[in-house]
């Protein structure tokens, strides 16, 4: 209740959950929602305008852009979530048994992790795609393959800060079984961090879906994909830039909200943030009130 309520302080923080959720919504409803079928192939609507029945017109196989648009949410953002849910799942498990386990646990687990994130990200997603092949299935199980071990590292970090604690200490000589202890008292303390870098995590994860799928590596025609929109109207982009334009915006958008979600929870769930956060509103209000007085006595 807590952090809905600092949330809600924060508009911009409001609009962009607001934004997530519609969207959300909209991906999982698309058969109920787009207004036509998004591989339906109609030649003699080629490259038409928008019109009342298309409102966003037609691309160069006369198919509806709204109806791809609204497809287009489950690859670029739900099949993105479901891999980023995967990812966490793994890497917090990892992560939990470093930080509260440590010696040979911690040891084993962060070596096969430096050994992972020692590789960039894009080389090893390029590698599983080179070895299993092009489609949006691959590049999913790429970034599970290599997110996991990102999250761990991050996850470990903030459960080794708490496990040494004196509450955890005498939760341990007390007796209570380890996995009591991580899930009591360990968990609802790390949660602002799993939540911060799975929320930053999300939107970097969408943009190379999209730039995978642009360059012809990810999801394959005929089905609809942000990315793959981008690619098939770049032969039109001058005299038809809105058909580069709906799909551009999408990943603008929802990106952004992800972004600004991610400070926002930042900011609600550290107590110090969100004091600092205050004081700065209202010195700035303080100044801005005091620079209209000077103005209107002058």
């Amino acid at each position: 209740m807590r952090l809905f309520k600092n949330l809600s302080r924060n508009k911009l923080a409001v609009t962009s959950l607001a934004v997530i959720v519609v969207t959300l919504v909209l991906g999982i409803c698309a058969p109920l929602v787009a207004p036509h079928d998004p591989g339906a192939v109609n030649m003699k609507l080629r490259y038409a305008s928008p019109s009342w029945p298309y409102l966003l017109g037609n691309d160069h196989l006369g198919r509806c852009v709204l109806s791809r648009l609204i497809y287009g949410i489950r690859p670029s953002v739900l099949w993105v979530l479901a891999a980023l849910g995967f990812s966490v799942l793994i890497g917090a498990a990892a992560g939990f048994a470093a930080g509260y386990f440590k010696g040979k646990v911690d040891a084993w687990l962060m070596r096969i992790c430096d050994i992972m994130l020692s590789f960039p990200g894009y080389v090893m997603t390029l590698a599983v795609i080179g070895i299993l092949g092009a489609g949006l299935e691959n590049i999913l199980i790429a970034f599970v393959c290599m997110k996991w071990a990102w999250f761990a590292r991050v996850i470990r970090t903030s459960v080794m800060q708490f496990s040494d604690m004196d509450y955890v200490k005498f939760a341990k000589a007390s007796g209570i079984p380890s996995c009591t202890i991580i899930t009591r008292h360990i968990i609802p303390v790390t949660f602002a961090d799993m939540a911060v870098i799975s929320s930053g995590a999300m939107c970097s994860m969408m943009l190379q879906v999209s730039g995978l799928s642009f360059l012809g590596l990810g999801i394959q025609a005929p089905h609809a994909e942000w990315g793959m929109m981008l690619n098939e109207a770049r032969e039109v982009m001058f005299s038809r830039p809105e058909l580069m334009l709906a799909p551009g915006l999408a990943i603008i958008v929802v990106v952004s909200a992800f972004n600004f979600l991610s400070d926002a929870l930042q900011v609600a769930l550290d107590p110090k943030l969100m004091t600092s956060s205050g004081k700065l509103h209202k010195t700035q209000d303080r100044e801005v009130r005091k620079a209209a007085y000077e103005y209107s006595r002058g």
